[in-house]
């Protein structure tokens, strides 16, 4: 605050209206007013909302916002518009006047859709009443976070993560506990025996991203099995986070989950949103998986944060658990393997690079020897050539030096956004 106040008071073009030097004591006197009105309003909300981090991403998007010339591989979306088949269907419901309150816990039908939908890709039987429609996958994180953790409490977060994650934590006012993932020679890894010593008195959370934003690492069913025999020793809460369970490029057509391992009554909670699978990242719809008995408190949180998710909104979501649906994920999840395919060969040819092979979701995050700092790198990069990545350190201090690349786009931005940057390293 004293180096922004500076550098305010000290412009010359900001004394008067005219430069004048005799203005500059009345707007000294007026920044001094400003700024003190400013402090006082920051102490009076919560500290947990006023320590609420700056997005790390968002920063670099904002450098660039309006260049024509843009290649923007840094934001967790895919550049293909929703299926018109999704569309209709929404467009349908609006047409038939549904626009009024809905169910809190979400239209029934598209509960048992979610329910069956389970069931195709986990091969057994699911319970309708386990599912609830949330506003977004963020909304779910949000809701499963309130719905275990508060003032003091701590989360073991594995690290590098969506931010998000650790913020949704902090404003609720508990604390998340950062536990790096290695990077070596074998890639990503967790070590479990390093998440089982963070636990405290105070941990009231295990928090899995698998398959992960940003690093692509999966979660295998030995280290799953191993995580929740931890958190059943010492009765943890795991929130479950699979938004990228089906951009798995092993042979299951799947990523493993704690759907293989766990009960129903084991104390997990899935989020998950359509945002990814079927390119729906702006009509914030998503869901969480949880034990039916909790179904009251969560109909509470929904209704006491946007009371239901829209009608013509869930509608659309039933069309996308369709088999129309199921056929344009199929899709998606070849392209983006494309993707995967073509960003790992550019960047393993640059020199002094650095990456796993992401096993899931769509990105690749790598680094480049001789730049460490990934917010100066994404910061040069998108100034100098139009390349949008984002920066790891907006990952967490586990993700510093790298960059995060989304792969799910068109092969032509691929590949320019890989010459720029090859280009770029050879000046």
């Amino acid at each position: 605050m004293v180096h922004a106040f500076s550098s305010v008071i000290c412009r010359p073009s900001l004394y008067g209206r005219h430069g004048s030097a005799t203005a500059g004591p009345l707007c000294f006197v007026l920044e001094i007013q400003r700024f003190s009105v400013s402090s006082q309003l920051l102490s009076a909300i919560r500290q947990p909302a006023r320590e609420a981090p700056e997005s790390g991403i968002v920063e670099v998007v904002n450098v660039a916002r309006g260049r024509s010339d843009l290649i923007p591989l840094w934001v967790g979306e895919g550049d293909l518009p929703t299926p018109t088949f999704i569309c209709a269907a929404a467009e349908a419901a609006l047409r038939a006047g549904e626009t009024f309150y809905t169910y809190q816990r979400g239209l029934p039908e598209l509960r048992q859709a979610l329910a069956a939908y389970h069931g195709r890709v986990y091969e057994r039987d699911f319970d309708p009443e386990r599912f609830f429609v949330t506003g977004s996958g963020m909304h779910a994180i949000q809701i499963a976070v309130a719905l275990v953790a508060g003032a003091g409490d701590e989360v073991l977060v594995p690290m590098p993560s969506w931010p998000n994650i650790a913020a949704a934590v902090g404003i609720n006012g508990g604390r998340p506990v950062s536990v790096p993932l290695r990077f070596g020679a074998s890639g990503w890894t967790l070590d479990v025996e390093q998440l089982a010593a963070a636990i405290t008195p105070r941990t009231r959370a295990i928090f899995l991203n698998s398959p992960s934003n940003p690093t692509g690492w999966v979660a295998d069913h030995a280290t799953l099995a191993s995580i929740l025999a931890l958190a059943r020793k010492h009765d943890l809460w795991i929130i479950s986070d699979e938004v990228y369970a089906r951009f798995y490029y092993g042979e299951a057509g799947r990523a493993p989950s704690f759907h293989d391992l766990a009960s129903d009554q084991d104390r997990i909670i899935y989020v998950n949103t359509f945002s990814k699978n079927w390119a729906m990242t702006g009509w914030r719809i998503g869901w969480l998986s949880a034990p039916a008995k909790l179904g009251q408190v969560i109909e509470n949180l929904i209704q006491y944060s946007n009371s239901g998710v829209a009608t013509f909104a869930q509608r659309a979501a039933l069309a996308a658990l369709s088999a129309e649906g199921d056929a344009f994920l199929a899709e998606q999840i070849a392209r983006a393997d494309a993707g995967r395919q073509l960003v790992r060969d550019a960047v393993a040819a640059l020199p002094g690079s650095r990456f796993a092979e992401p096993e899931g979701a769509f990105y690749l995050f790598f680094g480049l020897d001789g730049h460490p700092d990934s917010r100066r790198l994404a910061m040069d990069l998108v100034r100098d050539t139009g390349l949008g990545l984002a920066p790891g350190s907006a990952f967490g201090p586990a993700g510093e030096g790298f960059l995060r690349l989304c792969y799910a786009r068109r092969e032509a931005h691929l590949r320019e956004g890989t010459r720029r940057l090859a280009e770029w390293l050879s000046h």
